[in-house]
């Protein structure tokens, strides 16, 4: 019964997203109940609020310090934040981890697992709260999420309002060491007794998420997540969704026929029936498609990712050279040469939103290993390729991300129309493809990309089956050749991380801190202030002192909300001083530039 709209998904809403002039809105005639106010709706600056402590806690991820420091932390909303996600300014975690292994090289890089809509999200240093049309999974750790009763306030934080986290507990709750005070533990249970062992998280009020073994990657452990979600599934069970990450389930379930407690004791019973994930053969698909290497638009968000987030980030301005770097190869041709021999197994979708695909290589020597952007950017180009961890991800739409980019290609959602490739579905892929890659010019994939969404630009789709069993043979008589890659691998991969703290790297002081020269009240007699009509940072100015400007001329260009705003001058006349440089942040009205005003005769 919503009618909320995804924006940037371009559907729901009225018709096709956000209203536009001249659509016609007609008053509902179906009755409907009140809604149930929150007990305490007082709109303030300063908002106190409730979350669960978990999934991701101490001493696992995060230092007993970092938790104290995180329910003691007044953050500041950021004026990049819209229903994606609202992201938040505060104190960088210590981190229990020097890094997340083949998850990336940050510490507060994971295998891909679900999010729970309020989690705050730890994307690199940078928490962030994810908003309802937050991504349905990623690969970053999430101390806390917001308990359902004050999920409202999401829609309510305005930049520079201020946050503070405060623990809550549930009755019923099992008491499980360790524990964080009134918060209580991340951890609801675990089960060694089979052949995995699993732990059980807690994730909000209405999800649970289920992990199985080590925190590595492991095809094997992904199949048993998907004989899980079967086995939940087969028991018909009270369950909303059923989501898998690469180790992981989220189980979203309504509390309101289902208590946690009956739930973990129906999952122990489940587990022990469980057959062995090595013997089993699962559908899958070669899918074929083009890449345009090093596709103009990635480059872009590269430049604006530096330009406006992190001037120093030392994945810029070449990502894939850091690609090279960090793997110990020899030239990016032998990077290029390796995306395109991979067979990339996809483990998850709606990684970066509508049906993007995470997958790894079924080769480990395919395993290109990288970390992910410490904070994430806030612009990725529709379709762009990236790298993760061990991981390849297809972005299914503009928006913000994390992985390092190596291109870009065709579609992986169509919400409107049915073709040959999207005859079943909205999305192009499904668990378990094999996604390979043939090489395109960028004029190429322009016309392709064109073509794709109307059925006119056919892919190679090939019917097949996939069983770990022979793969996993195949790996241990090349057992060999892959610890020689991996030794490589691993040792340019410390080599990097030393050089980040030598540097000083390794952690990240926001740029944000920086704001603009001047409230208004320094303006000179006979001068009149340019100001900025909205908060972001400062991406071009478009003029120099001395310039002879018209009224209505483009002075500078903010990013704000994911979006470019023109700022324009309110007069004609000439540019007498500019007060704000590229990359900086700006408030409503803070001063770019003094314009002296054109006098009539």
């Amino acid at each position: 019964g919503s009618r909320a709209c995804f924006g940037l998904g371009g559907f729901g809403g009225h018709a096709t997203g956000p209203l536009r002039t001249g659509d016609v809105l007609h008053i509902a005639t179906t009755p409907c109940a009140e809604p149930a106010p929150p007990e305490t709706a007082e709109l303030t600056d300063a908002w106190q609020v409730r979350v669960l402590y978990g999934p991701h806690g101490a001493p696992d991820f995060f230092l007993q310090s970092d938790i104290e420091t995180f329910f003691a932390t007044d953050y500041r909303v950021h004026f990049n934040s819209d229903r994606t996600g609202v992201r938040l300014i505060g104190p960088a975690p210590q981190w229990a981890r020097s890094d997340g292994g083949e998850a990336g090289l940050h510490p507060s890089n994971l295998h891909d697992n679900p999010y729970a809509v309020g989690a705050i999200d730890f994307t690199g240093d940078m928490p962030i709260i994810l908003g309802p049309d937050g991504p349905s999974l990623g690969g970053f750790v999430s101390p806390a999420v917001i308990a359902s009763e004050d999920l409202w306030m999401m829609g309510q934080f305005r930049p520079g309002d201020t946050i503070r986290f405060v623990p809550v507990r549930r009755a019923g709750d099992p008491v499980v060491a360790p524990s964080y005070r009134e918060a209580g533990s991340a951890v609801l249970a675990r089960n060694g007794q089979g052949p995995v062992p699993v732990v059980y998280r807690r994730q909000g009020d209405d999800n649970l998420l289920v992990e199985y073994g080590d925190m590595t990657l492991d095809i094997e452990l992904r199949l048993r997540v998907h004989l899980l979600m079967q086995a939940v599934g087969d028991a018909r069970l009270p369950v909303i969704d059923l989501t898998p990450g690469i180790r992981s389930l989220q189980i979203h379930y309504d509390s309101t026929r289902l208590t946690r407690e009956t739930l973990l004791g129906l999952l122990h019973e489940i587990e022990t029936g469980l057959p062995p994930a090595e013997d089993i053969t699962v559908p899958s698909r070669i899918v074929h498609l083009p890449l345009s290497w090093g596709d103009p638009q990635a480059d872009l968000a590269m430049r604006k990712y530096q330009e406006l987030v992190r001037p120093d980030a030392p994945w810029c301005p070449s990502n894939i050279e850091f690609i090279r770097r960090i793997n110990g190869l020899e030239d990016e041709a032998a990077v290029r040469r390796i995306v395109h021999d991979a067979s990339y197994l996809v483990l998850g979708l709606g990684d970066v939103y509508l049906g993007a695909p995470v997958a790894t290589p079924i080769d480990p020597r395919h395993r290109l290993v990288t970390t992910k952007y410490n904070p994430a950017r806030t612009w990725t180009p529709e379709n762009a390729v990236g790298i993760g961890g061990a991981y390849m991800c297809i972005y299914g739409m503009e928006g913000p991300g994390g992985y390092q980019l190596v291109g870009r290609t065709v579609q992986v959602w169509n919400t409107w129309r049915r073709t040959p490739a999207f005859a079943r579905t909205p999305w192009l892929l499904d668990f378990f493809d094999q996604i390979r890659f043939f090489p395109v010019s960028h004029e190429e994939l322009t016309e392709a990309r064109l073509a794709f969404p109307h059925g006119q630009y056919p892919l190679k789709i090939e019917e097949t089956t996939f069983r770990w069993a022979d793969h996993k043979k195949a790996q241990g008589q090349q057992a060999a050749s892959i610890a020689r890659f991996k030794t490589t691998q691993q040792t340019a991969f410390e080599a990097e991380r030393q050089r980040w703290k030598a540097q000083g790297l390794d952690s990240f002081a926001p740029y944000h801190a920086q704001v603009a020269d001047g409230d208004g009240s320094d303006v000179p007699e006979g001068c009149i202030a340019v100001e900025s009509t909205v908060p972001g940072s400062l991406w071009k100015i478009t003029v120099a002192p001395g310039d002879k400007i018209l009224e209505g001329d483009t002075v500078a260009i903010v990013e704000s909300m994911k979006m470019e705003m023109a700022v324009t001058a309110p007069a004609a006349g000439r540019i007498a001083e500019l007060r704000a440089i590229p990359g900086q942040a700006l408030q409503r009205g803070d001063i770019i530039a003094l314009l002296e005003p054109e006098h009539a005769s």
